[in-house]
C-alpha cells in the first residue's frame, strides 16, 4: 500500500459516510485514473430499490461515462468493503486494473467466501487485488452502522446481518 492508497481510501470512506447518512449500508468507492478521482459511488440499493446499486457499481457506471467507454483500463477502484461476486465480475468486464479494499466481508466478500477461487478460471481478465487499506476505519463504520440499526447482538453474531 502507498500513501496515495490511504488518501484515496479516505475519500471512499467519505462516500461511505454519505451512504450511512442516507440510511444505506455504509460502503463507498472511488475510481482513480492517472492519480485523479474520476468517479465516486456509495451504496444506494435501498433508496433506489435497485439491488445492483452497490458503491462499486455506482462508481463503475460513472467512470464509464467519464471515460466514454465501458472498458476502464488503467483504473484503480478503492472500496471500503471487500466486493461481492457481482461487483468483482463487473470489474473484470470493465477491465479494472487494480482493486484496493478496506475491510474484509466474510459473509459475501468475493475473496473471504472463496467464491473467486471457484470461478476465477471463467474470467478472461484478472484484477490486481489488495485488501486491508485503512481496514480498521472501514470495519468500524460498518460495525457502528449495524450496532445502531440492529443492536450489538447482530454484530456479535458476525455482523453485516442485512447485507
Amino acid at each position: 500500500m502507498t500513501d496515495s492508497d490511504d488518501l484515496f481510501m479516505l475519500e471512499a470512506l467519505r462516500e461511505a459516510e454519505k451512504a450511512a447518512a442516507a440510511g444505506e449500508v455504509p460502503v463507498g468507492a472511488v475510481a482513480v485514473k492517472d492519480g485523479e478521482i474520476i468517479a465516486r459511488g456509495r451504496n444506494a440499493a435501498i433508496g433506489t430499490s435497485d439491488p445492483t446499486a452497490h458503491a462499486e457499481m455506482q462508481a463503475l457506471r460513472l467512470a464509464g461515462r467519464h471515460c466514454g467507454n465501458y472498458r476502464l483500463n488503467g483504473i484503480t477502484l478503492y472500496v471500503t468493503l471487500e466486493p461481492c461476486l457481482m461487483c468483482y465480475a463487473a470489474m473484470v468486464h470493465a477491465r479494472i486494473e487494480r482493486l484496493v479494499f478496506g475491510a474484509d466481508d466474510p459473509k459475501t466478500g468475493v475473496l473471504s467466501t472463496g467464491a473467486l477461487e471457484r470461478v476465477a478460471a471463467v474470467f478472461n481478465h484478472a484484477v490486481q487485488v489488495e485488501g486491508g487499506c485503512r481496514r480498521a476505519e472501514c470495519a468500524t463504520i460498518i460495525k457502528e452502522f449495524f450496532i445502531e440499526r440492529r443492536g450489538a447482538g447482530a454484530v456479535e453474531r458476525g455482523g453485516l446481518e442485512n447485507r
